[in-house]
């Protein structure tokens, strides 16, 4: 079989010869310490990304079949975006650089943790209608028609693995132009209408980019969101609000998609996402990513159970037990086990991997992987 044929199976609860070995890519860092150890060629630390021929030939070294999030789509974002420009040095070594959403960051030298946000200009209606708003229009220059044109022959046709259509962020985008510090002044204090604005101009602009291009008979196994708006203790927003806000525009996604034969649609969010979900199972989401496992434990198992074959997942694999010994991640391959008993489930690490990670052990964890029948 191939790894789509795999892939795809499972996700419908059919046949498949076994598990394919799932990966959802690498901190730089780590990729930078594998070379210095001799591990991989130093041009596959410095030039891979999600899906491209230096992430496909780490895959050959490591043995894993393919990164889930080889996915293709238009500018969905801010076009164009903010110009991103240095404003401080200050005398720590430390600069606050505004950066393409328009949100001011606090980076420190030396730091790979995600910066400080530290001034925004999305504060209000006048920033919105003479900053924003223009930026998030569609236009056909969001879409490579060139490129989708030739889409089915040159690239879906070449590829053994799933393929996705970005179905792009209907949250996520908008809390990294508002800051979650200002997402919580918009939606509570101050003008609840004002960000039902931004997230109805800001969706309305990708459905159209994802119509167009599925209107272009372009293949494609799967749809993919990009989120990240929970934590440790949930979302960011109240689930009723981030109902009120984005159940018609998933839906409307959703069902673009579905008419045009897409019926696997995965959503990329972190955290703890199980008041989310209700949201987005029923909007027709139906494949959980990457399921972190963090210091809540799995999530998979207790989705399913309320939900049943609604929900699907790709993740769960807890990525910590990579740093440690082969005991502890046969342990985590036992645990794996159990969720894949229960069908329409593909391990995958929960999310990127991270430096310290060994080499070593993940050669072995995919090589496992591989030996799992279905």
């Amino acid at each position: 079989m191939t790894n789509r044929e795999r892939a795809m199976n499972i996700l419908h609860f059919r046949q498949a010869d076994r598990l394919p070995a799932v990966h959802f890519g690498y901190w730089k860092e780590l990729l930078f310490e594998w070379a210095q150890q001799g591990k991989i060629p130093a041009e596959i630390a410095e030039k891979q990304g999600d899906g491209n021929e230096y992430d496909r030939k780490l895959d050959g070294i490591l043995g894993f079949d393919f990164n889930w999030c080889r996915t293709y789509g238009a500018d969905m974002g801010l076009r164009p975006p903010f110009e991103t420009k240095v404003l401080e040095e200050l005398p720590d070594g430390s600069r606050r650089v505004r950066n393409s959403f328009g949100i001011v960051e606090k980076i420190h030298p030396g730091v790979v943790s995600i910066p400080a946000e530290d001034d925004y200009l999305l504060k209000d209606r006048k920033a919105f209608e003479q900053l924003y708003r223009e930026k998030m229009q569609y236009t056909e220059e969001r879409i490579n028609k060139a490129f989708f044109e030739k889409f089915n022959e040159s690239v879906y046709e070449k590829t053994d693995i799933p393929i996705g259509i970005n179905l792009g962020s209907l949250m996520g985008d908008i809390r990294n132009m508002v800051s979650v510090v200002g997402m919580s002044y918009l939606i509570y204090d101050e003008d609840e209408e004002l960000f039902a604005d931004i997230v109805n101009t800001y969706a309305e602009m990708q459905y159209r980019c994802v119509d167009r291009i599925l209107s272009m008979g372009v293949k494609f196994d799967f749809g993919h969101y990009w989120e990240d708006i929970c934590f440790n203790n949930g979302p960011l927003l109240s689930p009723e609000l981030f109902r009120e806000l984005c159940f018609r525009h998933y839906e409307r996604r959703n069902g673009l998609c579905h008419k045009h034969g897409i019926d696997i649609i995965s959503l990329d969010c972190d955290g703890v996402t199980d008041k989310l979900l209700p949201t987005w199972v029923e909007s027709g989401v139906n494949v959980m990513f990457p399921i972190e496992i963090g210091t809540w434990g799995d999530q998979f198992e207790p989705a399913r159970k309320k939900f049943g074959q609604k929900v699907l997942g790709v993740g769960g694999m807890d990525k910590t037990a990579l740093r440690k010994d082969k005991k502890a991640v046969d342990a985590e391959i036992e645990r794996i086990r159990r969720l894949v008993s229960l069908g329409g489930f593909i391990p995958c690490p929960d999310h990127r991997l991270m430096p310290g990670t060994k080499f070593e052990l993940v050669q072995y964890y995919a090589e496992q992987i591989k030996n799992i029948r279905i």
